[in-house]
C-alpha cells in the first residue's frame, strides 16, 4: 500500500465525507488522528479501528485542540505525513434577504470559525511535523466555492475563502509543503447547520436530492461519500501527486460543464445516435 504507516490527520473525521476519507486511508495503510465534536464518533471509529486510529474530541475553533491533535499523533506513530481540513458547517442555503438581520453577525463568526479559521488552526498546528516529514495539507472546499446555489450567501463566501487561503499557503509554504484542495459536488452525509440559525440538529436532505439528481448532477447520480475519498488519498500520495500544489480538483460530477439547456448534460441520446 502506497501510504504504509504514513500518519493523516482528518478533521471531522467521525462522520459523513471525513469518515469515508479515514476509511479509505485506513485501507491504504495509513495511521489516522481524527479530531471531531462528537465524543461518540470518536468512541465508534477506535471500535472500528483500533491501534489505527487515534481519536480526540474537541473544536476546530480551538488551538488547543488542534495542537492536541497534532502532537498526539506524532507521539503516537512518530511523524505527521499529511493534515486534511474537513470539517465544516451548511448554511442550508439561506438567502440574504431571508436571514435575520439580528442573526447575521453570530451567523457569519460561526460558519467562517468552522469553515476558515478551523482550517487554518489545523494548519498553524501541524506545520512544523509537516516541514519535517515534507508532507501536505488537503482541504476540503465544495463546488460552492467556485458556483453560486451551491449554499447561501455565507457558505458560498466561505467556501471561496477556502480557495484563496489554498492558492496562499501553497506559496507560503513552498517548498516544504504542499498545500491542496478537493472539491466535492452535493453528498448524502450527517452535513449539520449553524446552531446560530437553529440550524445544529438539522439534516442534509440526501436522499431527497440524490433522487433528482439526474435532473442537475451531468453524470447523473450523486457520488457517494466513499467514492469522494480517492481524491485525497491522490493528492496525499508521495508518489503520484509530486507536482501539486494549489491545486483543487473540481470533484463534483460536471456542474463546470453543465448545459443551459433543459438538461444538464448533452449525452442523453449518445448510445442511441451510436
Amino acid at each position: 500500500m502506497r501510504l504504509e504507516n504514513q500518519t493523516v490527520i482528518v478533521t471531522g473525521g467521525a462522520s459523513g465525507l471525513g469518515a469515508a476519507v479515514v476509511k479509505r486511508f485506513i485501507s491504504e495503510g495509513a495511521n489516522i488522528g481524527v479530531l471531531d465534536r462528537s465524543e461518540q464518533g470518536c468512541a465508534q471509529l477506535r471500535e472500528l479501528y483500533g491501534e489505527k486510529v487515534h481519536c480526540v474530541a474537541g473544536d476546530v475553533r480551538q488551538i488547543e485542540d488542534n495542537d492536541r491533535i497534532v502532537n498526539e499523533c506524532v507521539e503516537k506513530f512518530g511523524q505527521l505525513d499529511c493534515a486534511i481540513g474537513n470539517a465544516g458547517i451548511w448554511d442550508y442555503n439561506v438567502t440574504l434577504v431571508d436571514m435575520p438581520a439580528e442573526k447575521l453577525a453570530a451567523s457569519f463568526r460561526e460558519l467562517f470559525e468552522i469553515n476558515v479559521l478551523g482550517y487554518m488552526m489545523l494548519s498553524k498546528a501541524a506545520l512544523k511535523p509537516l516541514v519535517a516529514s515534507q508532507g501536505s495539507m488537503i482541504f476540503t472546499v465544495s463546488n460552492a466555492g467556485f458556483w453560486p446555489g451551491g449554499g447561501g450567501v455565507l457558505y458560498t463566501a466561505t467556501k471561496h475563502a477556502v480557495v484563496g487561503m489554498i492558492r496562499q499557503l501553497a506559496f507560503e509554504l513552498a517548498p516544504h509543503v504542499r498545500v491542496n484542495g478537493v472539491a466535492p459536488g452535493a453528498i448524502s452525509t450527517q452535513l449539520k447547520g449553524p446552531e446560530s440559525l437553529g440550524m445544529a440538529e438539522r439534516q442534509f436532505p440526501g436522499e431527497k436530492i440524490a433522487a433528482r439528481a439526474a435532473g442537475f448532477v451531468p453524470l447523473g447520480k450523486l457520488p457517494t461519500p466513499d467514492e469522494y475519498a480517492g481524491a485525497y488519498v491522490f493528492f496525499a500520495s508521495r508518489e503520484d501527486n509530486v507536482p501539486a500544489t494549489g491545486a483543487i480538483l473540481n470533484h463534483d460530477g460536471g456542474f463546470g460543464v453543465r448545459g443551459i439547456g433543459e438538461t444538464p448534460r448533452g449525452g442523453d441520446d449518445l448510445v442511441g445516435k451510436l
